[in-house]
């Protein structure tokens, strides 16, 4: 069964604290956030959950529809990893609020 979850949330980037590499991301939290605990929760009793607790999920920003898993975070609620090729095609930077379609 697919779960369809839209999203809106600041896009944000995290630096190494060496300085040598830097991520962009989007936190899922909130009602988005509370359903993809509920997904974890039975995908853990399922046993077919990923590495560090992800989940597998096919997200769209704007026209750009990308593979990618989220990362839980126990301050955060979810990480989205959005990569340099999304943000450069939906014109996207640091501090932007962008919408996100998930499919987990």
């Amino acid at each position: 069964m697919t779960e369809r979850l839209i999203h809106t949330g600041r896009l944000w980037r995290w630096t190494s604290s060496s300085g040598s590499g830097s991520w962009h991301f989007l936190t899922i939290d909130g009602e988005a956030g509370e359903a993809l605990s509920a997904t974890a929760l039975m995908r853990r009793l399922e046993k077919s959950i990923g590495g560090f607790g992800s989940l597998k999920v096919k997200a769209q920003i704007g026209g750009s529809v990308f593979n990618t898993s989220l990362f839980p975070s126990r301050e955060l609620g979810w990480l989205l990893p959005v990569k340099a090729a999304v943000r450069k095609a939906e014109a996207i930077v640091e501090g932007d609020v962008v919408e996100v379609v998930l499919e987990v």
